[in-house]
């Protein structure tokens, strides 16, 4: 069985950076998708925090079908939901506490949906009888687990938004302080949080909806992008003693490092100590959110393995976003076009669909593992 995993397509996206937009880009995905006799969406596959679903869903629908009628016809389609799509999860929610208190979750829940519901819209657009959904993650082989990822914001060094609500909710659900321990004690902390920006996402105009995760975005680009004068150096000056004010509140621990490196390390060991939480060991661990792919040829190996000796692949995005691909956007790690083939042997292959999309995806060999 051939597997194509694909995250953070984020259909809708207010900034129209979303490429599936494209042709050019839809034909090498679709390419791709031919040879695959399993199809993963891993999380964020709507774009749904900046406006209305039917905006998101307009966006999606030719792609989506495209894709359905590419995929060969035994082919099957798993879809994870992300923090982006999280309301995609409502409808099931609702009839499992509906009767009576819901199972536990576990790493693979299959997840049911109506034929009115938007997971049973886009059903229709893949091929309702192939379609199923799983949440959080979905185990693609004995050894290789794959989830969105979403769960390493409660744990990140780096003061995004989500990672400082993360901070307040965690005391306002009093999890005790060994913090949280079970899927449950993550969907209490960061639930309202999806549901409070998707209520502002409902209401805003959608030319201010696309604004409301981007405060990160923006301090990022002010403190570590090519700009200069003097703004960018009271920003930096402040920031550090911002982050020592919000550890001493309680919301840490965080960490005033806004260095390419320091953010990609400070989400690989966030989605470490997620994972140690939840107790999984799995030998690869696939997953996206960051929209960071890799281990690329220069990473060091080291710092995509866990503690246990665990791989962790990042299925990178795509979506085109100026802000984190910089001046050569080419050999960014956070281009769009990023891929993971598995089969049912040997280790998941990190692709690009669209650095080679006039001849073919390009291999992304990862560096030399000294283990």
């Amino acid at each position: 069985m051939r597997t194509l995993v694909i995250s953070d397509l984020h259909l809708g996206v207010h900034s129209g950076g979303d490429v599936l937009r494209q042709t050019e880009s839809r034909a090498a995905l679709l390419r791709a998708a031919a040879d695959a006799d399993r199809l993963v969406l891993l999380g964020d596959l709507l774009e749904l925090r900046h406006g209305p679903a039917r905006d998101a869903l307009s966006a999606a629908r030719l792609p989506l079908s495209e894709l359905g009628a590419a995929l060969p016809a035994a082919a099957e389609v798993v879809i994870v939901p992300g923090n982006h799509d999280h309301d995609l999860l409502d409808g099931w929610s609702q009839r499992q506490g509906r009767d009576a208190a819901p199972a536990p979750l576990m790493l693979s829940t299959d997840i049911s949906f109506g034929d009115d519901e938007l997971l049973g819209v886009m059903a229709g657009w893949l091929g309702a009888d192939r379609v199923r959904v799983s949440y959080p993650g979905v185990w693609l082989r004995d050894d290789v687990l794959a989830v969105h990822g979403q769960y390493l914001d409660v744990h990140l060094a780096i003061p995004s938004l989500e990672r400082l609500a993360a901070g307040v909710m965690t005391r306002i659900v009093a999890l005790g302080p060994d913090g949280p321990t079970s899927i449950e004690d993550y969907e209490a902390i960061l639930v309202p949080i999806y549901a409070w920006i998707r209520a502002l996402a409902d209401r805003l105009p959608p030319a201010r909806g696309g604004h409301l995760h981007s405060g990160s975005t923006r301090g990022w680009t002010a403190l570590t992008g090519g700009r200069r004068g003097l703004r960018r150096r009271i920003a930096a000056i402040g920031y550090p003693v911002a982050i020592a004010a919000l550890n001493r509140a309680g919301l840490g621990p965080l960490e005033s490092g806004l260095s390419s490196a320091s953010l990609r390390r400070a989400g690989l060991r966030a989605l470490e100590e997620s994972l140690a939480r939840l107790g999984v060991a799995a030998p690869h661990v696939l997953f996206g959110h960051t929209h960071r792919a890799g281990p690329l040829p220069d990473d060091d190996p080291d710092v995509w393995r866990t503690a246990a000796g665990g791989r962790l692949i990042n299925t990178g995005c795509w979506v085109q976003d100026s802000s984190f691909t910089g001046r050569e956007p080419r050999r960014s790690p956070y281009r769009p076009g990023f891929a993971v083939w598995l089969t049912e042997t040997g280790p998941p292959q990190l692709v690009n669909l669209l650095d080679g999309w006039r001849g073919g995806a390009e291999l992304i060999e990862p560096a030399p593992d000294p283990g």
